[in-house]
């Protein structure tokens, strides 16, 4: 059997017997891979000192002496190509960027291939893209040339980040109708565990691969390509999709279904997805709850800090225009700063399989509402906390955001399937990723212009993040009405029964009677001792991420 057979769609077809609870671990292996672009930003500081002068000392960056904006994007012209000096964080932020516009672009243009060819083919290539394009990095590091970082991890990296981030979605969906949000919940919350477990790895790492004159991140970058494509390549060779006519065993659809007509049982095609107004408002309602978060948990750190300043470390007449010019008070106001970017973290992960687990019983749509209201209440109440000095309230607050903004990217699948049927909804969810890489752009500039906007006017620092709360607030006003339009689909965008069967057919589905797997046809799938090594194999490395970050959390409860 050669390797195109195991790739094709026909040979994913699980058979009868199959444990459907060792697919969540084959999408957690890669989206915990994929993840690590939450956690990128340990690299800027070691990358922006790579090289060093005679003296030993950094070089000074491509863009020194840089006054404005238009000399700063030309340093960053000059960095693309220029080996006689360093980054800026400026000009590696914008892999970061690279990476969410280009998970959205690529999830909605090969979404639909992705339908037809099947989950491990994409979860393949979804290595390939994403270890390869490490490797290209780490070249470009090596050969001190910023643009194979841009090419290597930001475009290659982010098409792989777009189609490993949907490869699982239809597929849960599919072997767990009675959980849909349970089940995109687990693999998403992976996603935005990436991070907590691949920055300390890359931290360890490079303090091992470096010398004095070498900062250890090219290897390092070599060293996590290595070991991501081991796991993705086993999470893409360990889907299976279930056959036609496959139901959990004593599982029926609710008797209400039928009357329940925000639960679509028939299904939308691609093609048609996009022209009705429940694609458009659910577009909205992820974009505004993105971006009423991303902006703001990405300024965490320095928020806590400005707000709060002295009072972090129990010197509460300290400003932090008086903070800065002390080191050692510094030093201990930004470990504070670190632990509250970890305790958000947190929230973040636990909130993307509670919140979506809760949609299961709740519904999509009111669990929407509750994000919306809630999230306006907490931004009110934030604001409030910081001009009362009540750190608890504050750290609350956003820890109660975080964990709405990471459910929302683990009920959104679900209720696309609600809405539009199961035959697409990978494909539907890949477009409407296009509302994360807009609001990736929108949020953060919101919050960093209303930022410096305001200190530029001499405006206190505890003072400045309470009118941005209160346009985030708003944003979150405009998803409401949008979630409070969704109507179920019209009629006449479903496909008919003779529509859907060609669609099956070109999908390469077989009737459970049909279907064809090599062990899962024989029962060789639902050992339940497989299903635990899976979760062991996957639950490990989260463990270790989380207890690194509820280490690095602890110091705000000293």
């Amino acid at each position: 059997m050669g390797l195109f057979d195991l790739l094709a769609k026909e040979r994913t077809i699980a058979g009868a017997g199959f444990n459907r609870w060792l697919v969540p671990p084959a999408a957690l292996a890669i989206h915990l891979c994929i993840g690590m672009a939450y956690g990128f930003s340990v690299f800027w500081k070691p990358l922006g000192n790579a090289l060093l002068g005679a003296d030993g000392l950094p070089l000074a960056s491509c863009a020194a002496g840089a006054a404005t904006f238009a000399d700063k994007l030309g340093g960053t012209w000059r960095a693309l190509f220029a080996t006689d000096c360093n980054w800026t964080q400026f000009d590696l932020g914008w892999m970061y960027t690279l990476f969410f516009v280009l998970l959205g672009c690529s999830a909605a243009i090969w979404g639909g291939w992705l339908e037809r060819a099947g989950p491990r083919k994409a979860g393949l290539v979804s290595a390939v893209c994403w270890c390869g394009g490490l490797l290209i990095s780490a070249l470009g590091i090596y050969q001190h040339q910023l643009w194979m970082m841009w090419l290597g991890s930001g475009v290659i990296g982010g098409i792989g980040l777009g189609l490993g981030y949907i490869s699982p979605v239809s597929t849960l969906i599919k072997w767990f109708p009675d959980r849909r949000g349970m089940a995109t919940g687990m693999a998403i919350m992976g996603f935005g565990g990436g991070a907590m477990i691949g920055s300390p790895l890359a931290t360890m790492l490079m303090s091992k691969f470096a010398t004095p004159g070498n900062t250890g991140v090219w290897q390092t970058f070599v060293a996590l390509a290595v070991i991501y494509s081991v796991f993705m390549l086993c999470g893409a060779f360990g889907y299976r999709v279930p056959a036609t006519g496959w139901k959990p065993a004593g599982w029926e659809p609710p008797q209400n279904a039928l009357a329940n007509n925000m639960i679509a049982t028939r299904h939308v095609h691609l093609k048609n997805a996009h022209k009705t107004s429940q694609f458009w408002l659910l577009w909205i309602v992820l974009c505004m709850n993105v971006s009423a978060g991303i902006g703001i948990i990405g300024a965490a750190s320095p928020m806590l800090q400005e707000t709060f300043a002295g009072a972090l470390i129990g010197q509460v007449d300290i400003g932090f225009a008086d903070l800065k010019l002390d080191k050692a008070l510094l030093a201990g106001a930004v470990a504070i700063g670190a632990g509250f970017v970890g305790l958000i973290s947190l929230f973040n992960i636990a909130g993307r399989f509670v919140w979506a687990s809760s949609s299961d019983k709740l519904g999509r749509k009111q669990t929407y509402f509750i994000f919306f209201v809630l999230g306006i209440a907490m931004y009110l109440l934030a604001s409030a906390a910081a001009d009362w000095k009540s750190l608890p309230i504050f750290v609350l607050s956003f820890c109660v955001i975080a964990s709405m903004y990471g459910g929302g990217f683990a009920t959104i699948p679900a209720y696309l399937a609600d809405m539009f049927g199961t035959q697409f909804v990978g494909a539907i969810h890949g477009r409407l990723l296009t509302a994360w890489s807009t609001a990736g752009i929108l949020g953060p500039v919101i919050v960093n212009y209303m930022h410096d906007v305001r200190l530029e006017a001499k405006v206190p620092f505890d003072q400045i993040y309470g009118p941005i709360f209160y346009v985030l607030a708003a944003m979150l006003v405009v998803g409401f009405i949008a979630n409070l339009l969704v109507r179920p689909v019209a009629d006449r965008f479903f496909m008919s029964d003779a529509e859907l069967a060609v669609e099956k057919q070109l999908a390469h589905e077989k009737s459970l009677a049909s279907a064809v797997g090599g062990s899962a046809v024989d029962g060789g799938g639902s050992h339940p001792v497989l299903a635990a090594l899976a979760w062991v194999a996957v639950g490990a490395p989260l463990a270790y991420g989380i207890w690194v970050t509820l280490q690095k959390s602890a110091i705000l409860f000293h």
